[in-house]
C-alpha cells in the first residue's frame, strides 16, 4: 500500500507529508484546488514524464517521495533485487525534478534510471481515469490480466519454459547449420588437401634433415674429381710406393753386404711407406664415405622442394605442414560428425517445437475458458454501472503458427456499448465515462488476481450521478476490501462509500504573498459539510445538511 507522500515545491505544493492508510479513501475539494497537482506528483514519483513547469515558481528544483509497504513476494521485490537495489521492508520512490527540465529518480536511496522508476512503479500504483492511456487500457496488459482472471499461471509458466527450450534448440540447431555449411563449402578444398598432404606426408623437422643432406651430397658430387686425382697420385702408375719399396730394397742389400751407413735412409723410407699405406688406406675409407647414387640427390632435392612449395602454397613453413594437413583432416571428420549431430539436433527440435505446441495448445484451451468467464462477471457489472446495453468481450485470436513466450494467443478487450454498433478495442469504442465503468466492471473483478496493490481513480464519476454514482462508489469500496483504493471524485454518493476523507484545497499564505495547496484529513462533522457542500454546491443549505448525514449513516 502507499503508506505516505511527501511533496516539495510542486506548482501550488509548497510543503506536504501526506499518511495514507488502507481501504478506500476519497479525495474531494473544489474545482482547480489542487487535487490534479497531487496526481501530477505522484505520477513523477512512479516514474512519469518530467516537465519543468512542475516546479513551484522561483524554485531551483521540486520533490516527490512516494513510501510503499509491499509484501514480500511482490514481483517489484524481484525487480529490486535483480537490479542490486537494497530490498528493504519499506520501498521508497523518490524522484527530483529541476526547473531546467532535468530529473533524477532513486529508489530505496539508490540512483537509478527514470524507466526502471516507472517499471517499478507501474507495478505498484494503477492510475485510472477517463483519458489513461495505461494500465489496463493499454492492450499490452490484456493476456496477462486475463491469464491472472483465469489462474493459468502454472500453464503460462510451461509454455514459457516450452518456448525457452524451443529457442535454445533452434539456436543450437540454426549454430550447426551454419558449421555444416561452413565445412560444406570446403569440403572440396579440405579434401584436395587432404590427398595432397597425405602423400607427401611431412614430418616435423623433416626440412632440416633433408636440407643437410642435400649439402652433403652436393660436396660429395663437388669433391669427387678430386678424389680421383688423389687417387690416382696414390695408386696410379705414377704412385711413389712401389718406386720407393724398390729402392729400400737394394739399400737393404747394400746394408747386408756391409754398407750401414744407408741404414738412416732405409729406416726413413720404411716410414715413408708406412705413412702411404696409412694415406691410403684414409682414401679407401674416404672414398667408402664418398660413395654416392646421383639418383639420392635428385630425390632428395625433389622431397625438399616438394615441400617448401606445399609451404609457401598454405602459408605456414615446412615443419607447418602437419599441422595443416591434421586441421584439414579434422575439418572432415567435423563435417562428418557434424552432420551426424545436424540429424540428432533437428530431431531434438522437433521435440521441441511438439512440447511447446501441446503446452500451448492446453494455456489456449485454458484462456478461451477465462475468456468466456471474464466476460460474463464483467458483464454483470454493467447494468448497475448505466451500461445494461452494452457488452464486454475478451477479443481471442489464436495463431498456432505464433511462436512465443506468451503462446499462441493475441487478447484483446473489446466492447459494445450500444446494440447494433460494432464491437471494437475499449480506447476507441468507450467514451471518456463510459472508459472509466467499464475499467471499474473490470478492477472489481480483478481485483483479487494480478491486480497492483493501489488503485487511485481520478473522477471516473464524472457525468454521472445519483444510481450510478452510487455503484461507482459501492464497487470502489468492494475493490478496497482487496486493495487500497484512492478516488478523487466529486460525487458524494462515492465520498459517502469511504473510510477516510481528505479536502483539497487552496491557503493564502502570508496575505498576498502566494497560494499553496492543502490536504486536510475530514473528522465526522467537517466530512458532513463537505459532503452537504457537494451535493449543494456553493451555498450550503440545512437541507443539504440533513442530505449529507442521512447519505453517511445509510452507507455506514
Amino acid at each position: 500500500m502507499l503508506n505516505a507522500l511527501s511533496v516539495r515545491n510542486i506548482v501550488l505544493i509548497d510543503q506536504l507529508d501526506l499518511a495514507l492508510d488502507g481501504g478506500m479513501t476519497v479525495l474531494t475539494g473544489e474545482t482547480g484546488a489542487g487535487k490534479s497537482i497531487l496526481l501530477d506528483a505522484l505520477t513523477l514519483a512512479l516514474g512519469g514524464r518530467g516537465d519543468a513547469s512542475l516546479v513551484r515558481s522561483g524554485q531551483e528544483s521540486g520533490q516527490v517521495v512516494a513510501v510503499l509497504q509491499l509484501a514480500a513476494d511482490h514481483p517489484a521485490r524481484a525487480v529490486l533485487r535483480d537490479n542490486a537495489i537494497p530490498d528493504d521492508e519499506d520501498v521508497i520512490l523518490r524522484r527530483v525534478q529541476f526547473a531546467d527540465g532535468r530529473t533524477r529518480a532513486f529508489i530505496n536511496d539508490q540512483p537509478v534510471s527514470a524507466s526502471l522508476l516507472q517499471r517499478v512503479g507501474g507495478q505498484i500504483v494503477e492510475i485510472h481515469g477517463q483519458h489513461d492511456d495505461r494500465a489496463l487500457v493499454d492492450v499490452a496488459t490484456h493476456r496477462a490480466a486475463l491469464d491472472a482472471f483465469g489462474e493459468l499461471d502454472g500453464a503460462t509458466g510451461k509454455v514459457r519454459d516450452a518456448w525457452q527450450a524451443l529457442s535454445d534448440a533452434q539456436d543450437a540447431l540454426a549454430a550447426q547449420q551454419a558449421l555444416v555449411a561452413e565445412a560444406l563449402a570446403a569440403e572440396d578444398y579440405a579434401r584436395h588437401t587432404v590427398d595432397e598432404l597425405g602423400k607427401l606426408k611431412p614430418l616435423a623437422g623433416e626440412e632440416e634433415e633433408l636440407s643437410e643432406r642435400r649439402q652433403h651430397l652436393q660436396q660429395v658430387e663437388r669433391s669427387a674429381s678430386d678424389v680421383v686425382e688423389i687417387d690416382n697420385m696414390l695408386n696410379g702408375p705414377a704412385a711413389p710406393a712401389p718406386a720407393l719399396a724398390s729402392l729400400m730394397r737394394r739399400l737393404m742389400r747394400k746394408i747386408d753386404g756391409g754398407a750401414t751407413l744407408f741404414q738412416p735412409l732405409v729406416d726413413t723410407l720404411d716410414a715413408s711407406l708406412v705413412a702411404l699405406d696409412r694415406t691410403a688406406e684414409s682414401l679407401d675409407e674416404l672414398k667408402r664415405e664418398m660413395a654416392y647414387d646421383p639418383a639420392e640427390l635428385e630425390a632428395v632435392e625433389e622431397r625438399l622442394f616438394a615441400l617448401r612449395a606445399a609451404a609457401r602454397k598454405h602459408g605456414t613453413s615446412c615443419d607447418g605442414l602437419a599441422e595443416v594437413l591434421a586441421r584439414y583432416t579434422a575439418d572432415l571428420d567435423t563435417l562428418q560428425s557434424g552432420e551426424a549431430r545436424l540429424g540428432a539436433l533437428k530431431i531434438a527440435e522437433a521435440k521441441a517445437r511438439e512440447t511447446y505446441s501441446k503446452a500451448a495448445e492446453t494455456l489456449s484451451n485454458g484462456r478461451a475458458k477465462a475468456a468466456n468467464a471474464l466476460s460474463k462477471a464483467v458483464g454483470a457489472e454493467l447494468p448497475d454501472l448505466k451500461l445494461g446495453s452494452a457488452k464486454f468481450i475478451v477479443d481471442h485470436q489464436v495463431d498456432k503458427s505464433r511462436i512465443a513466450a506468451s503462446g499462441f494467443d493475441q487478447i484483446q478487450f473489446h466492447v459494445q456499448t450500444n446494440p447494433g454498433t460494432a464491437a471494437g478495442p475499449l480506447l476507441k469504442v468507450a467514451s471518456g465515462g463510459e472508459l472509466s465503468r467499464f475499467l471499474l466492471a473490470l478492477k472489481v473483478v480483478l481485483a483479487d488476481r494480478g491486480s497492483a496493490p493501489v488503485l487511485i481513480f481520478d473522477e471516473i464519476d464524472t457525468g454521472v450521478g445519483g444510481a450510478v454514482a452510487d455503484a461507482i462508489g459501492r464497487r470502489l469500496a468492494r475493490l478496497a476490501d482487496k486493495v487500497q483504493v484512492l478516488a478523487v471524485t466529486h460525487a458524494p454518493q462515492v465520498a459517502a462509500r469511504a473510510q477516510r476523507h481528505l479536502l483539497i484545497e487552496k491557503q493564502m499564505v502570508k496575505e498576498g504573498a502566494f497560494m499553496r495547496t492543502h490536504v486536510k484529513p475530514l473528522a465526522a462533522d467537517a466530512r458532513q459539510e463537505e459532503v452537504a457542500r457537494m451535493l449543494a454546491g456553493a451555498t450550503v443549505t440545512d437541507e443539504a445538511r440533513a442530505a449529507a448525514s442521512k447519505l453517511l449513516s445509510e452507507v455506514g
